[in-house]
C-alpha cells in the first residue's frame, strides 16, 4: 500500500497534453521564423511534442532552463504570435507556462524525496 502512495506523489515523466502542444507550437514559430532555441532545446521539444517519458537527468536540465530563464517572459514581443521573440519560441520549445509547472512538480518531488531519505538516514544512525 505505501508503495502505492508514493507512486502518486511522483508526477509522471510523460509530458502532459498542454505541454506536448506548447513545444509543438514552438516547433512551428522555429520554423516559420528561423529562430529561437539551441539543438537542445529542439530536441527537446520534440520528446515533449511526442510526450516521450523523460530522464531524470532531462527533468533537472528542465528545471535549470526555466529557472535561468524567468525573466524572459517580461522581453519585447513575448507571447505575440505574428512576430515573437526568440526567447517567447525558446520558451515554447521547453514546454512553456506548462512545461514550466510540470518541471516545477518535479523539482518538488525531487527535493521531497531527497529529505525524506536524507531523515531516513539520520533515523538509522541515530
Amino acid at each position: 500500500m505505501q508503495h502505492i502512495e508514493k507512486a502518486e506523489e511522483y508526477p509522471s515523466r510523460v509530458p502532459p497534453p498542454e505541454v506536448a502542444v506548447a513545444a509543438e507550437k514552438g516547433l512551428k514559430l522555429r520554423t516559420q521564423f528561423r529562430r529561437g532555441g539551441t539543438m537542445a532545446a529542439i530536441a527537446r521539444a520534440r520528446d515533449l511534442k511526442n510526450r516521450r517519458p523523460l530522464s531524470e537527468q532531462t527533468m533537472r536540465r528542465m528545471i535549470r532552463y526555466f529557472k535561468r530563464q524567468k525573466s524572459e517572459s517580461r522581453a519585447e514581443n513575448f507571447g505575440n504570435e505574428e512576430d515573437p521573440s526568440t526567447g517567447y519560441i525558446a520558451w515554447l520549445l521547453w514546454g512553456g507556462d506548462a512545461g514550466k509547472a510540470w518541471a516545477e512538480e518535479h523539482r518538488q518531488a525531487m527535493e521531497k524525496a531527497k529529505d525524506e531519505a536524507r531523515m531516513r538516514r539520520f533515523s538509522r544512525s541515530g
